[in-house]
């Protein structure tokens, strides 16, 4: 079985913004496997697909950014997951806009969804999909940049980064992480 979580707040408010990221990436994989996260369970949204020959979880946290670890955490346990079957997908700030890295272990980087991630998991090492969401223009805070929309210009640079993220954890799911990374 594997974990695909993707990070963001919940509530229409927060739907189209850079830090709901990880939330964008995940209704496109439940679209590309026809299926709808909407059930609750582990503090989240969720749904249950099988994808080849693997069983996947898709996981939206309800618990806003800084507590997206609770929601993890307690799906991990519960089904006594290995953290090679977590892909935890999120925006990240050190990243230009629309680029995508894949890595399987690291430190947070400075993101409050990752620091509580790893302070449940008590381990660094499982997969991360990080979406580039870019730095803040001079003068404006990082919480006004990831709390805002995207641009109509700057969705049609993350679209595509999107898209591709969903197909990097589909490769993932059925070749394994490292062969996603080999993509890259």
């Amino acid at each position: 079985m594997w974990l695909i979580a993707g990070l963001g707040n919940p509530g229409p408010q927060y739907a189209q913004t850079r830090h709901n990221a990880g939330f964008m990436v995940i209704d496109r994989l439940a679209a590309r496997w026809s299926v709808s996260v909407t059930s609750r369970g582990f503090h989240s949204l969720t749904a249950s697909t099988r994808v080849g020959e693997e069983q996947v979880l898709l996981l939206k946290p309800q618990t806003f950014m800084n507590e997206s670890g609770l929601a993890v955490g307690e799906a991990v346990r519960w089904y006594r997951l290995g953290p090679e079957r977590l892909i935890v997908v999120y925006d990240d700030l050190d990243l230009p806009l629309g680029k995508i890295r894949l890595r399987y272990k690291g430190s947070s980087g400075g993101h409050n969804g990752m620091k509580s991630i790893l302070q449940h998991l008590g381990t660094e090492t499982f997969g991360r999909v990080r979406i580039g969401i870019g730095r803040p223009l001079k003068g404006r805070s990082v919480i006004d940049h990831v709390l805002s929309p995207f641009s109509p210009d700057e969705l049609s640079t993350v679209r595509p980064a999107l898209n591709r993220a969903v197909e990097l954890i589909e490769i993932a799911v059925q070749e394994g992480f490292e062969k996603a990374m080999s993509k890259v």
